[in-house]
């Protein structure tokens, strides 16, 4: 019997401690170790990478990509795709959705994992269907959740969604680590009823990792995501090594090479044990939070809520957002706790317990109680209907059916500051960030020019 893994050190389990702050340089020596392991994929890009290098690293995420693509030829690239929001907080027009999926592929990524926040598939159909036509490996991804209008028949009919879009598998994807043994038992066997691969991604958050990836295999799961231990736990993914070590002793093979995770993991524990010192890891996201069974807050919301709090000087006041949270959840509709629903609900209720329930709203509330996100999970509170939409209703068509295409109008805008396809895509996503990244690469290019002259005079 054999059970994949993928590896999520350089995504995920980063994103979920770190606020993804790792810059390739503190990785680029390991990537040959990384590609000989045996992993089934590495998922290494996506999420909030891309903003990430725009807006702190100084990298440029599509170099980045194609230099992880260089030094690991021989293991499957992996990314997660937000549907019609890509890899920011809004819906993009379909042909800047059609360019950005090409243009990953292009550079180097083999397989697109793609959720919608809501689970609206509406939101997904035009991601996947670029990605197939460029050959990539799609995995559906099911945002899971705990609510009173969650269960395992609305799972089962996105499932089924999914597999007529003609995606060649599905993940079951559990941000906040509360999906329990028993729950990942049943799911993963009404999923499995599509007869396609079934993956799980789940968190160590409030201790049920370990034991809910091993019912999931015991249930037929073919693939489980997992991060190397020194960047395991807490807010991260379950142990790659321990996982491993545990489904040998059941029988299963994973074809893992245990020495290169040997060698993985005694390279990152350095940067880990750097970021402890510098106070990038904060210990707070390394324990385990029962209490995340109620408010659902997944990693990578966690450690940024904990970052920005930390910055107001108002930490003491975290368990008194942590409670609000599931009480906004529940206004909004029970949204699934994932980018972009998480940072609304986790913004809002910072906001409300600092200034005043429902005194200020943000614009990305507002946008999604209008309909710009895709259709509500759930019935959306009367008051914040009312402060919202006034007398008015919320759109009910496919949100992106009312953006006018955007890529040719960039590429005029941007004319010559544009060096490639790839600049487009950064600059829709991200326009602030990028256009501050041609500046900071302009500026490199002028230093190095004049540079280059000084060296011929000589």
């Amino acid at each position: 019997m054999e059970v994949k893994i993928t590896e999520t050190v350089l995504r995920d389990a980063q994103q979920s401690l770190i606020a993804t702050r790792m810059p390739f340089e503190a990785f680029a020596d390991v990537l040959p170790v990384l590609n000989r392991a045996g992993y089934h994929s590495l998922e290494c890009w996506g999420g909030a990478t891309f903003d990430a290098c725009l807006r702190y690293l100084n990298e440029d995420p599509w170099e980045r990509l194609r230099k992880i693509r260089k030094a690991c030829p021989d293991t499957k690239l992996q990314m997660l795709l937000r549907g019609q929001n890509l890899l920011g907080y809004k819906h993009y027009p379909d042909d800047a959705v059609r360019l950005f999926v090409k243009k990953s592929v292009e550079n180097g990524i083999d397989v697109i994992r793609i959720f919608d926040a809501l689970n609206d598939l509406r939101n997904v159909e035009v991601a996947v269907d670029e990605a197939l036509k460029n050959g990539a490996e799609v995995q559906g991804a099911i945002c899971y959740t705990i609510s009173p209008i969650h269960n395992l028949e609305t799972y089962a009919k996105t499932a089924k969604g999914f597999q007529a879009m003609g995606v060649q598998s599905i993940c079951i994807k559990d941000m906040a680590g509360i999906l329990s043994p028993k729950e990942a038992y049943d799911l993963i066997k009404t999923v499995k009823g599509t007869g396609l691969p079934v993956v799980l991604h789940t968190h160590s958050t409030t201790g049920l990792g370990f034991m809910t990836l091993l019912k999931a295999v015991e249930a037929g799961a073919d693939v489980i995501d997992t991060a190397i231990s020194c960047f395991s736990g807490g807010t991260s993914q379950p142990a790659t090594e321990t996982m491993d070590y545990a489904l040998r002793e059941y029988g299963y093979t994973t074809g893992l090479d245990t020495d290169a995770l040997m060698e993985i993991n005694r390279f990152f524990k350095a940067y880990r044990n750097d970021s402890l010192a510098s106070g990038l890891l904060n210990p707070v996201v390394m324990g385990t939070a029962t209490d995340a069974l109620n408010y659902q807050i997944p990693g990578g919301m966690l450690s940024n809520l904990v970052a920005q709090l930390t910055a107001q000087k108002k930490l003491d006041k975290l368990d008194e957002v942590l409670a609000e949270v599931p009480a906004v959840r529940k206004d909004m509709g029970y949204p699934p706790l994932v980018t972009p629903m998480s940072q609304m609900v986790g913004v809002q209720a910072t906001s409300n317990v600092l200034n005043g329930r429902y005194k200020n709203i943000s614009t990305e509330v507002r946008a999604y109680i209008r309909g710009d996100y895709g259709r509500a999970p759930g019935e959306v509170s009367d008051e914040l209907k009312k402060i919202c939409l006034g007398d008015g209703e919320p759109i009910t068509c496919r949100f992106a059916d009312t953006l006018e295409p955007i890529v040719e109008k960039t590429r005029k805008e941007l004319g010559d500051r544009a060096e490639s396809d790839e600049d487009i895509c950064s600059y829709i996503a991200f326009p602030s960030l990028a256009e501050k990244f041609f500046d900071a690469r302009d500026a490199q290019k002028k230093r190095t020019f004049s540079y280059t002259i000084r060296e011929a005079d000589v």
